[in-house]
């Protein structure tokens, strides 16, 4: 089992949305066992889309861990809100989001939210390998 951990701010000096995705693609790159192409767009769309809403949403910073398991890749967002994601109606208009839970949501073959002791949340999402 191959795991990656990374810690995402929102500081120009410090990671981003864009190396939290990056840093996905090289983690994926270096499996022992790589998986399909479309598969490893899919875990970056949703690194990003997780990443992006812990940064706006969850206190400015967060730790993104992957996992490759034999059939699955999963990817775990911790950040410090207590709030956990909810589906809404996309703003298809005012440009206020709503897209990217529901499409994890599509995407992952399961998510999980659970709020953690220390304080904050950790987001998960399970999608196949």
């Amino acid at each position: 089992m191959d795991t990656i951990s990374i810690d995402v701010a929102t500081a120009r000096s410090t990671p981003s949305v864009a190396d939290a995705r990056e840093s996905t693609r090289d983690f994926l790159d270096l499996l022992v066992h790589p998986i399909a192409a479309e598969a490893a767009d899919t875990v970056v769309l949703v690194v990003s889309e997780l990443v992006t809403n812990a940064l706006r949403h969850g206190g400015g910073t967060c730790t993104l861990d992957l996992t490759a398991h034999p059939d699955r890749i999963e990817v775990a967002v911790h950040d410090r809100s207590p709030r956990v994601p909810r589906m809404r109606t996309p703003d298809l208009n005012g440009g206020a989001g709503g897209f990217g839970w529901p499409m994890v949501n599509r995407l992952a073959r399961t998510t999980a939210v659970t709020r953690r002791p220390s304080g904050g949340k950790t987001v998960h999402a399970l999608l196949a390998r």
